[in-house]
């Protein structure tokens, strides 16, 4: 195989109580890539569709971490890569690992598969640093691993599996605004109250519990975040209306979508996260403000080869 088309999803990181851990992984949302050999040695962007993209190596988050797995593999071809943005960039819902992880998931594949889908988190995280400014797999994971993850440790890096109760649904709205992920890890305090702290990593321990055991009571007590929300929130127009109304259409927890503006809302079937999804339509309805809407399975598989 010279040439392979896959499709690369769209991911929700933090999960309100697990930031920069924990993530999932969606089925609805996704962009599109498309990666060949040449013979010409070297990563190269031919093609990007849907975003104003930078198409330099060192500069492109999918041609950076391309280039990581690259010198590490030293395979006596090159690679073009070509993207299809379906995922606007800063809209909080995984864009930059979504290319990120793409592009290392389809030259692997080219390649014969000699690496697993921890080592290509590790090199996902050199091109979403490009974007953040740090190292981080809490989006990079779910989109290679498929479902939820958690990520146990960057240093070395671990990352953990974690299932997926079988009625859980996702809806997403997404405010059309830019909410940059440098700037929203800038506005986050570098020291927490111990009792803060103490709240989240029992929801953490919580959420864990809640998916090993299908509790959906128990998913709806552990989305909560005294961490980051009460700061980034701010960012967002209209982000407590939007929780209140959703949780009053019946989801079992809402929050921020990695760095906003996206927000979530977990459901328990599809039929409620519809009505989650009319509930923050009714928000942003009466606002100036444009947005989209999606309501999605979790994507268990992850990654998509279409051909």
């Amino acid at each position: 195989m010279n040439e392979i088309k896959i499709f690369s999803p769209a991911t929700v990181a933090n999960v309100s109580c697990g930031f920069d851990v924990l993530g999932f992984c969606l089925d609805t949302i996704g962009d599109e890539m498309v990666i060949r050999k040449t013979n010409e040695k070297g990563i190269k962007i031919t093609k990007i569709v849907g975003a104003d993209l930078p198409f330099e190596t060192g500069k492109n988050v999918a041609s950076v971490s391309a280039l990581a797995l690259y010198n590490d593999a030293k395979p006596d071809c090159g690679f073009e890569i070509e993207i299809y943005k379906n995922i606007k960039p800063g809209s909080g819902i995984g864009s930059s690992s979504a290319s990120a992880a793409g592009s290392v998931f389809a030259i692997n594949h080219l390649l014969g598969n000699p690496y697993n889908a921890t080592q290509l988190t590790g090199f996902a995280m050199k091109g979403e640093a490009v974007a953040s400014g740090c190292e981080h797999a809490d989006n990079i994971a779910p989109a290679l691993f498929g479902g939820f993850t958690l990520v146990k440790s960057t240093s070395p890096l671990q990352v953990l599996q974690l299932p997926t109760p079988k009625d859980l649904y996702v809806t997403i709205i997404h405010p059309q605004i830019e909410v940059k992920t440098s700037e929203a890890r800038a506005i986050l305090p570098q020291d927490i109250p111990l009792q803060n702290a103490i709240t989240q990593w029992s929801n953490v321990g919580s959420l864990v519990h809640a998916l090993h055991t299908n509790d959906y009571n128990l998913i709806s007590l552990s989305l909560n975040d005294v961490v980051v929300e009460p700061y980034r929130s701010q960012l967002i127009p209209h982000f407590d209306l939007v929780k209140t109304e959703v949780l009053k259409a019946g989801a079992l927890g809402a929050g921020i979508s990695g760095s906003g503006p996206s927000i979530f809302a977990l459901s328990k079937s599809k039929t409620t996260a519809e009505t989650v999804a009319k509930a923050m339509t009714q928000v942003f309805t009466n606002t100036t403000i444009a947005f989209n809407t999606y309501v999605s399975k979790i994507n268990t598989q992850g990654m998509k080869i279409i051909s």
